[in-house]
């Protein structure tokens, strides 16, 4: 196993895989569509967060819920301030982080870049995140658009390439393309089933 390809921890709790124990199909959720399915909750995971140097500086817990997926982001040694956190198509990082590809956004979900963008957001789009002064991030992040469980909504990142969290070095702006002037990749960590 090399640095930049680290497996993603995945393991199921016993009590929430009894208690969900398989995909329950609806005809329509309260985002009022009608092709969506609850996802087996409680799957979760783990990615290790580097930075450029290779140097782990914090971790992703991933948690799978019924419409979503809930990503806990504790990362260390960034610079203060907003930075743009995004969902990336391929489970790969070396440095400059480039090898993980472009955001999440899979066949007949294209949609441009953006939070705020009228004809989006993309599929890897997330939530600016906040490093305090002494450069650590404390963050939970919700997205409808991402699951690790097997079906359910989202796109699936434990595809065969896997997917990456990428931390970029300023703020997304959740408008302009293609990231929203977030800047370099500054951090990332690979989404992959082991």
């Amino acid at each position: 196993m090399t640095l930049n390809r680290l497996p993603l921890l995945l393991a199921a709790t016993a009590g929430m895989g009894a208690l969900m124990s398989g995909c329950v199909a609806i005809t329509e959720n309260h985002y009022g569509r009608d092709d969506q399915s609850v996802a087996r909750i409680g799957d979760f995971g783990e990615a290790t967060l580097i930075n450029g140097s290779g140097e782990r500086i914090g971790r992703a817990v991933l948690t799978q819920g019924p419409s979503g997926l809930l990503i806990r982001v504790e990362a260390d040694s960034l610079t203060p301030g907003w930075h743009g956190i995004h969902i990336h198509a391929v489970g790969e990082c070396s440095a400059p982080f480039t090898s993980a590809g472009s955001h999440i956004n899979h066949e007949d979900h294209k949609r441009p870049h953006g939070l705020l963008n009228a004809e989006g957001p993309d599929d890897g789009d997330l939530p600016n995140i906040y490093a305090d002064a002494q450069g650590r991030v404390r963050a939970e992040i919700f997205t409808t658009r991402a699951r690790i469980a097997p079906e359910g909504p989202g796109q699936w990142l434990w595809d065969d390439d896997g997917s990456a969290l990428v931390i970029h070095e300023n703020a997304d702006d959740h408008l302009a393309q293609p990231i929203g002037g977030a800047g370099a990749r500054v951090a990332c960590g690979i989404m992959a089933a082991g």
